[in-house]
């Protein structure tokens, strides 16, 4: 994996309108490092937030025709169940990108 980070582009609407970013999340070496803004008023608009992301990861996979849509949607319900319910030892760590 490279050293320099690969960051993503700004959302275009972001550019045109403004905003602010409210979670940022980076893969290194296998371990997840984020930074947050805890902006909403209720921590139930956070399930809102990743129920979105979850919907545009899922279009993402059917696009580039690697899982259907409900698939990519169940498998990431059942492991965000399973990792709520019995958290791993390491809350930080990921597989790499990739593969399963």
């Amino acid at each position: 994996m490279s050293n320099t980070y690969q960051a993503l582009n700004i959302p275009p609407a972001a550019n045109e309108r403004g905003g602010f970013e409210v979670l940022r999340c980076a893969i290194i070496e296998g371990e997840l490092h984020l930074t947050l803004r805890p902006v909403f008023n209720e921590p139930n608009d956070w399930g809102r937030l990743f129920a979105e992301v979850a919907r545009q990861v899922a279009h993402a996979y059917a696009h580039q025709d690697r899982f259907l849509q409900a698939e990519t949607l169940a498998r990431i319900s059942s492991a965000f169940e399973a990792e709520m319910t019995s958290p791993s030892e390491v809350t930080s760590s990921v597989g790499p990108i990739g593969q399963s």
